[in-house]
Formats: C-alpha cells, sequence, structure tokens
C-alpha cells in the first residue's frame, strides 16, 4: 500500500497529528496537488503553530496553487516562527521564497 494511503488510514482511524497532516501535506505537495496538500499543511501548523518546515511547505504549496497573497502571508508567519526557534536555514528559504512570490505578483500587476 502506497505511503499517501496508508497516512490517510491513520487519519481516518484518528491518529491526527502535526506530522502524520506534514507527511501528508508533502506527499501530496510532490505529486503537484498542491490544493490539497495546503488543506493538511493549514492543519499541520493549526496542531503545532512552532512547526518551522510546515510553514515552509504551506506557504510554497498556496504559492503554487496560485494564491500568492495568502502565501506570502503564511511564509512571513513561518519566518517569525522558524527565528524565534532560532531555525536560521528556514528563515532564508521562506525569505527567498517569499521575495520570489512577491515577484510574480508584481508582475501580475504590471
Amino acid at each position: 500500500m502506497p505511503m499517501k494511503d496508508q497516512l490517510e488510514k491513520l487519519l481516518e482511524a484518528g491518529k491526527d497529528n502535526a506530522l502524520l497532516r506534514f507527511s501528508l501535506g508533502e506527499l501530496l505537495f510532490k505529486d503537484g496537488d498542491h490544493a490539497r496538500a495546503a488543506e493538511h499543511l493549514a492543519e499541520a501548523v493549526a496542531h503545532d503553530p512552532d512547526y518551522s518546515a510546515a510553514w515552509k511547505l504551506y506557504g510554497k504549496a498556496l504559492i503554487e496553487n496560485g494564491d500568492l497573497i495568502a502565501g506570502i502571508d503564511v511564509l512571513e508567519h513561518g519566518i517569525t516562527v522558524a527565528e524565534a526557534r532560532g531555525d536560521n536555514q528556514a528563515v532564508r528559504e521562506m525569505q527567498v521564497f517569499a521575495k520570489r512570490a512577491r515577484k510574480r505578483l508584481d508582475e501580475q500587476d504590471a
């Protein structure tokens, strides 16, 4: 049974937690299902608001799904979380993703 199916069965069985939601979101993101990935990643950060990696992937999923403004907002919040945790690598990555999204947004407005 594929990993995504295994994780969905755990979720259906009531084993809901941040890591499970992050893992599902990550698999869906890799499969190109950015909308569903964003849903699971939103749940991941709801379970654990200090989960830097989940904030980063959540923002990327929103951006890839075409919601640039929400993606930028999520990344900015994630940067604040990562800074508070001392997660400097995540801070740098989210800053780059947010900068690229802002550039895309500016290009759309032009």
